[in-house]
């Protein structure tokens, strides 16, 4: 028997699906605070898991909107990572975004010191000396670079989203974000990635745009 498809024009298939998600999610508890966030990285997923998975630092929202205000860039560890926010959104917030992986002397960092290039990343993001967001979808190194620079007192992000995905470190360096004195939205356990690190910071971006 051959379910019945839904007649949807193209334009509504966004809206539709957030329909969906709704009726799916019935009465389970979600902060209403938080509930765009949570629903764009549903519906980018199709994972209801992260209902729970995602975690907030208190007052995130406020802190995000007061980064963006400042003019805060965005660092990503993946060029995936970068290609998935919104450019519209950056470029009406003036907001830059970089991604430094493919850059020669990350390359020539790495090589020397013995490290990903992940962390090589995380080490050029910290000589910006700019408010900096950083968005990790991918590498578990980026996040404990992060933390490690922050205790050293070398890097104080305005805000760190932390979505690695995978099993060696990942869980690991969720938690040691979680113990930072740093705005964060993190994605405990092994589940994420760059698709979901992006869906987060589209989320934000619509939050400060239209409130």
């Amino acid at each position: 028997m051959k379910t019945k498809l839904e007649q949807v024009l193209p334009k509504d298939i966004e809206a539709r699906s957030f329909e969906l998600i709704t009726e799916e999610l019935g009465d389970r508890k979600i902060d209403e605070k938080y509930a765009p966030i949570i629903k764009r990285v549903i519906h980018t997923t199709a994972d209801f898991d992260y209902l729970e998975n995602l975690v907030f630092s208190p007052n995130v929202l406020e802190y995000a909107l007061e980064a963006f205000q400042k003019k805060a860039c965005i660092v990503t560890d993946t060029q995936m990572a970068k290609a998935g926010i919104n450019k519209k959104a950056l470029k009406e917030l003036e907001i830059e975004i970089y991604n430094f992986i493919a850059d020669e002397d990350i390359a020539e960092s790495a090589r020397i010191n013995g490290t990903t290039r992940s962390v090589a990343c995380m080490e050029k993001a910290a000589t910006l000396h700019r408010p900096t967001i950083f968005v990790i979808g991918n590498a578990p190194t980026a996040l404990i670079r992060i933390y490690e620079l922050v205790q050293e007192g070398k890097l104080k992000p305005e805000l760190i989203i932390g979505t690695p995905v995978g099993f060696v470190n990942v869980v690991q360096s969720k938690e040691m974000i979680l113990d930072l004195s740093i705005p964060y939205i993190i994605a405990k356990g092994r589940k994420g990635g760059s698709n979901v690190a992006a869906a987060i910071v589209n989320a934000l971006l619509s939050y400060v745009l239209n409130g």
